[in-house]
C-alpha cells in the first residue's frame, strides 16, 4: 500500500511539472501585444534628460512631448503605462532583452538602427524650422528668407540648409543662444534651426515665434523588436486613431507653439 501511494505522489508530481512547464512554455511564447493586453501595461523606454520630449520637471516627474503621446497611445490601447527611464545608448540593447516593450524617446530613424529594430511609422518631424519676431509677418517659409539676415549655428544642418539659398545673408554663430540674442535685438531677421532646440527657446524667449513647418526631414520612430509585427501593427493603428481625433495636434501644440 505504501508502494502504491508513493507512486501515485509521484505520479501526481510529474504531472504537475509538466503543466508547469508547458504554463511558462506558454507565457514565454506570448507576443508583446499579447503580453501588453495579458498584463494590462504598456512598458515604455525612454531617456528623460532631453527636453522638451522627455525630462525630469521640478516634482521628479517625468514629462514631455514623448510622454504624453505614450500616455495618448497607452489610452488607445487600454493599458496602464509604465515608463523606464535608461541611458539612452542602453535604450535599444535593452530593448532586445525584453527589459520594456518599446522605445519612445526622440530616436531617430536610420537605417543603422533599422538593421537592430524595427519602427513604427514617423511620429515627429525634427527638421529646421524658421524662428521670427512675433512682429515678423512677411516671413511665412523659406521663400520669404530670400533678402534677409539669417541666423545659424555653425555647421548644423540650418546652416548646410540655408547655405544652399541664394540671395539671402547668412550669419554663424558658435551657439544657437546667440542667435536668439541678436534676433531679439533686431540684428537678424530669422533664425534656422532644428525644431525641438528652437521650440524650447521659443518657449522659454517672449516675443518670438515659429513659422511655417519643418523645411527638412528628420523623423523619430518608437523602437520595436524585430518581428514584433502585430505590436507594429497596433501601434501605427493607435497613433492614426489619435491623429485623427485631433488629439496629437493638441499634444503637439502643448509642447511647441
Amino acid at each position: 500500500m505504501k508502494k502504491i501511494t508513493n507512486n501515485l505522489v509521484l505520479t501526481l508530481l510529474s504531472l504537475l511539472m509538466m503543466l508547469l512547464i508547458v504554463g511558462c512554455s506558454n507565457s514565454t511564447q506570448l507576443g508583446t501585444l499579447e503580453k501588453i493586453k495579458e498584463e494590462g501595461k504598456l512598458v515604455v523606454g525612454t531617456e528623460a534628460s532631453y527636453r522638451p520630449f522627455e525630462y525630469h520637471n521640478a516634482k521628479d516627474e517625468i514629462v514631455g512631448f514623448d510622454i504624453d503621446i505614450a500616455k495618448a497611445l497607452s489610452k488607445e490601447l487600454g493599458v496602464e503605462l509604465e515608463i523606464k527611464d535608461i541611458a539612452f545608448d542602453g535604450l535599444i540593447p535593452s530593448l532586445k532583452t525584453k527589459k520594456f516593450d518599446l522605445v519612445i524617446a526622440a530616436m531617430t530613424i536610420t537605417e543603422s538602427r533599422k538593421k537592430s529594430v524595427d519602427f513604427s511609422t514617423p511620429y515627429f518631424n525634427a527638421g529646421q524650422v524658421i524662428a521670427v519676431l512675433d512682429s515678423e509677418d512677411q516671413i511665412q517659409n523659406v521663400e520669404d528668407l530670400v533678402g534677409k539676415t539669417v541666423g545659424v549655428q555653425l555647421g548644423t544642418t540650418g546652416d548646410l540648409k540655408v547655405s544652399e539659398i541664394d540671395g539671402l545673408e547668412i550669419k554663424r554663430y558658435e551657439k544657437i543662444p546667440q542667435a536668439f540674442i541678436d534676433l531679439k535685438n533686431g540684428r537678424i531677421d530669422a533664425i534656422v534651426n532644428d525644431l525641438p532646440v528652437t521650440a524650447t527657446f521659443v518657449k522659454k524667449v517672449e516675443g518670438v515665434k515659429i513659422v511655417g513647418t519643418p523645411f527638412t526631414e528628420e523623423n523619430y520612430g518608437m523602437a520595436i523588436r524585430k518581428d514584433d509585427n502585430e505590436l507594429e501593427k497596433r501601434l501605427n493603428e493607435a497613433l492614426s486613431n489619435i491623429k485623427e481625433k485631433g488629439i496629437y495636434d493638441k499634444i503637439y501644440a502643448k509642447w511647441f507653439k
